[in-house]
């Protein structure tokens, strides 16, 4: 079950049970994001998604993770990951990353979306657009590639496009480095680290039984964050505004299966080359 690196390879059936815990979690995403809007606060959304969790018989993954006192994160603004629902009303403009993750059966889905609540500004909007798009290149690479760093490679090459197509002013995104994807299974954090930058360590071969959790966060500044004294909340440290996308994939015998997405991920997917190989 376990490779050299102590990935800890699924077999089919245990991949069928992280899709169930994976549309749980889209799901619940869905559902959280028609109350994304100017006046709700962020934890009513925590309630949407509390109550969707509950009614399917599955158990949030983050209520009490080391102590973490929510079923989602919501980071709102310059706050790039890990933001604690609560009282913060929102309002037109804001950008609002939701991560959510579910157990079913014991096993983990985990994915996150960035909306931008009602008109807001377009270079907003183009950080949200480009790292949905960064998370999708990093999907299709993981789909082609021999080894896991194929997925920053894409990442980065999606962020450099956007600087030469002139977003984000024509500067370039940064790229958040202290908080990668990883592997995810009986537990939501587990090897291997996904990274969403070039190394020159191309990380582990990729091979059916490797289920993962790819997830860039991008910002319009600078790539360098902080900690705030809640000991969870991760923002920006120029102050930018901040975008975090999520999937959970499998490698399956056949190519890929998107686990937290309702088609598998065959649509964006089939936009970039790939055709993914459904569930048996």
């Amino acid at each position: 079950m376990f490779g050299r690196e102590r990935i800890e390879y699924k077999t089919p059936d245990q991949v069928a049970v992280m899709r169930r815990a994976g549309l749980v979690v889209a799901d619940a995403l869905a559902a959280v994001r028609e109350h994304v809007v100017a006046g709700a606060t962020t934890a009513d959304l925590d309630a949407v998604a509390a109550r969707l969790i509950s009614e399917r018989g599955a158990t949030p993954s983050f209520l009490g993770y080391h102590g973490y006192p929510a079923t989602l994160c919501v980071s709102v603004n310059d706050e790039v990951v890990h933001g604690i629902p609560g009282p913060r009303v929102l309002d037109e403009g804001d950008v609002v990353s939701v991560d959510c993750g579910a157990i079913v059966d014991g096993w983990h889905g985990d994915s996150a979306i960035t909306v931008v609540v009602g008109d807001g500004d377009p270079e907003d909007i183009a950080l949200a657009a480009t790292t949905e798009r960064a998370m999708w290149a990093g999907i299709a690479a993981l789909a082609r590639g021999d080894r896991l760093g194929a997925v920053g490679e894409a990442v980065e090459d999606v962020v450099d496009a956007a600087a030469e197509a002139g977003l984000n002013g024509g500067s370039r995104y940064g790229v958040v480095q202290e908080y990668v994807g990883h592997g995810i299974g009986t537990a939501m954090h587990q090897p291997p680290d996904v990274l969403n930058y070039r190394a020159r360590d191309r990380g582990p071969r990729v091979r059916p039984g490797l289920c993962v959790a790819v997830e860039p966060m991008i910002v319009r500044g600078s790539r360098m964050t902080e900690v705030l004294d809640d000991d969870w909340t991760v923002v920006t440290e120029d102050g930018s505004r901040a975008s975090h996308w999520e999937h959970t994939v499998a490698v399956l015998d056949g190519g890929i299966w998107v686990l937290t997405a309702r088609d598998g991920g065959a649509g964006p997917l089939a936009e970039l080359g790939v055709e993914v190989a459904p569930l048996a």
